[in-house]
């Protein structure tokens, strides 16, 4: 260990001992009453010390003021260098900033919100848009240019016309293909692996379910690959209604869930209108447990 750094890590005397400077600066800094007890100092070097105070500002635990003081050679006056409120070991921190594209969940949008896509998205891929074969009454389309060559006449833009029926362009907008951008495969896995978790084979419902959703007949199927594995639930009392289910998923109302027996109804009471059964007013008696006939031996013991 060499000297120079033994002589920056021993506080310098007359900066340790300038505790009352570092008070009055941070004091100044803040204000009176905020600046509390001394915690500790720490050697930032050669004469130059920092002095921590605790801060009672409200909202602010854990907090201290840091007030550096230095000296320069030889000198016998310290001077303050700065005074800065810093976070103790156990202050109270805002979290991390997360950027808001990370902090944001589905069901977050509400109506009138935007959500920008990145041009970088991995979930897309760029789709067919016709953009190297201009429409036919482009400005820039070889038959627009010829015919104003020959008429002499003046071409301006005008509203994009239909594709022609068979062209490269009507087979892509008949697929839906013909779009900026397209769903890429790794937007397809990630969307598969969404629905899957939600309504799949393996939630609590689908495991109860006396089949599943490929053979039920409230199953809307939908176009694409991902048909080939989901569909859409079109049952109003299925808790899957109008949701992307898995063909694997299934629930209760399936179309063809065995019925339900009907309960046993009991048999229509009969009624003989030719008998009369009697029914006495007062109960016999002989009847009940206590014999009607008085015991002597009872009597005498006082019980009647």
């Amino acid at each position: 260990m060499s000297a120079a750094t033994t002589r920056s890590r021993t506080p310098d005397r007359l900066c340790a001992e300038a505790v009352d400077l570092a008070r009055a600066a941070a004091e100044e800094a803040a204000a009176p009453g905020i600046v509390g007890e001394h915690v500790e100092l720490v050697s930032e070097g050669d004469r130059v010390v920092t002095h921590f105070f605790e801060c009672k500002e409200l909202g602010y635990r854990g907090w201290r003021w840091a007030v550096t003081v230095a000296r320069a050679s030889r000198a016998k006056i310290v001077t303050v260098d700065e005074a800065v409120l810093l976070p103790g070991p156990d202050a109270v921190l805002a979290p991390e900033w997360v950027p808001w594209s990370e902090r944001l969940r589905p069901g977050d949008m509400g109506p009138g919100d935007l959500l920008p896509t990145d041009a970088e998205d991995l979930r897309l891929e760029p789709g067919w848009t016709g953009e190297d074969e201009p429409p036919p009454n482009s400005v820039v389309s070889e038959d627009m240019a010829a015919l104003a060559e020959a008429e002499d006449a003046e071409v301006t833009a005008g509203p994009l016309a239909v594709p022609a029926r068979g062209s490269i362009a009507a087979v892509a907008e008949e697929l839906g293909v013909r779009r900026a951008r397209v769903l890429s495969r790794y937007g397809l896995h990630i969307a598969a692996d969404r629905w899957e978790e939600a309504f799949g084979p393996k939630t609590p419902m689908a495991q109860a379910a006396p089949a599943a959703c490929v053979s039920c007949g409230f199953l809307l199927r939908i176009g694409g690959s991902l048909g080939q594995a989901f569909g859409v639930c079109a049952n109003e009392f299925s808790p899957a209604d109008g949701r992307v289910v898995s063909l694997a998923y299934g629930c209760g109302g399936h179309s063809e869930a065995a019925v339900m027996p009907k309960p046993p109804q009991p048999a229509p009471p009969v009624i003989d209108e030719t008998r009369v059964d009697p029914f006495p007013l007062r109960p016999a008696s002989d009847s009940g447990s206590v014999p009607a006939t008085a015991d002597e031996d009872t009597e005498e013991l006082g019980h009647s």
